[in-house]
C-alpha cells in the first residue's frame, strides 16, 4: 500500500504539458499587447503634464522679468550684443529666476540648457523670435509686412501690446546640433501659413514630427518650428504647451495651431 501511495502522489506532481505552456505564453502575449500601449500612453501623458508645469514656471519667471524691466518683453535674441555676451539669448537672464536649468529642457527630450551661442540649437523649449531685437538692422516696429523678420528695432512692450492672455510666447521646439540647422532656443511665428483675414493669428510652423530634419534643405531661419512632441502620432495630433504673455500656459495640438483655431496671437508686432 505504501508503494502504491507514493506512486500516486508522484504522478499527481507532474509538470505543465507543452500545450499548457503555450496557452500561458499566448495569454501573457495578449495581455502585454493590450497593456503596453496603455502604459506607454500613460507615460507620455505624464511627460505632457510635466512639460506644461515646467512651462508655467518659465511663464512666471517671464512675468517677474517684466515687472523688473518696465513691462518690456525679454528679447529672444539681442543681436546688438556680441555672441559671447550672456544676455544675447533669452534663457540666460531667466536662469536666476527658476529653480534649476532643467526647467528649460522639455520632458522626454534630450534638450540642454544652452550656455553659449554655439549651443543654441540644443534647447528644447523655444521663445518667440517676434521678441528679438536688433537696433541697427531689425525690422521697423511699425512695419505691417513682418514676414521674414528676424528681429525688430526695439523691445516689445505690454503697454502697447495686444491682450496679453492671447499672445503666445513660448513652446516646445525640436533640438539638435546647431550645425544641423537646429535653433531650439527660438521659434519663428513668421514662417508658417498665412492668415490673410487676421494676419496676427498666422501661426508658426508646427508639427508632431521633427520639421528641422524633414526640411533640412532650407536655411535655419526659414524653419524654426514648434514641436508638438507629446502624444504624437506622426499625423500632427501631438501637443505642445504654449506660454502666454500674461504667464499662463496651455497645451495645443499641432493641427489646432496650424489651422488657427486656437485664437493665439503669434505675430504681435
Amino acid at each position: 500500500m505504501g508503494v502504491q501511495h507514493m506512486t500516486s502522489f508522484t504522478n499527481n506532481r507532474r509538470g505543465f504539458t507543452i500545450v499548457e505552456l503555450l496557452v500561458v505564453i499566448a495569454i501573457i502575449a495578449v495581455l502585454a499587447a493590450i497593456l503596453f500601449p496603455v502604459f506607454a500612453r500613460a507615460k507620455e501623458s505624464a511627460k505632457r503634464t510635466s512639460a506644461l508645469a515646467q512651462c508655467k514656471q518659465i511663464g512666471t519667471a517671464l512675468k517677474m522679468y517684466l515687472d523688473n524691466n518696465d513691462d518690456k518683453y525679454l528679447p529672444s535674441t539681442n543681436y546688438g550684443l556680441p555672441e559671447t555676451a550672456p544676455g544675447r539669448m533669452w534663457q540666460i537672464p531667466l536662469e536666476g529666476l527658476v529653480k534649476d536649468k532643467t526647467i528649460f529642457s522639455a520632458p522626454g527630450s534630450d534638450g540642454q540648457f544652452a550656455e553659449t551661442w554655439e549651443d543654441r540649437g540644443l534647447m528644447s523649449i523655444g521663445y518667440s523670435s517676434a521678441t528679438a531685437i536688433d537696433k541697427s538692422q531689425g525690422c521697423p516696429d511699425n512695419q505691417t509686412d513682418t514676414k521674414g523678420c528676424l528681429s525688430f528695432q526695439s523691445a516689445a512692450s505690454f503697454s502697447n501690446g495686444e491682450n496679453t492672455a492671447e499672445v503666445g510666447l513660448l513652446a516646445v521646439t525640436p533640438n539638435g546640433p546647431t550645425a544641423n540647422n537646429y535653433r531650439g532656443y527660438e521659434f519663428s511665428p513668421y514662417n508658417g501659413p498665412e492668415n490673410t483675414e487676421k494676419p496676427k493669428l498666422s501661426p508658426p510652423l508646427a508639427s508632431d514630427r521633427d520639421l528641422v530634419k524633414e526640411m533640412s534643405n532650407l536655411p535655419a531661419d526659414a524653419i524654426k518650428p514648434v514641436y508638438c512632441r507629446y502624444m504624437s502620432s506622426g499625423n500632427d495630433d501631438g501637443y505642445s504647451p504654449v506660454v502666454f504673455a500674461d504667464g499662463h500656459a496651455k497645451d495645443f495640438s499641432a493641427k489646432a495651431i496650424t489651422d488657427g483655431s486656437t485664437g493665439i496671437i503669434w505675430r504681435f508686432r
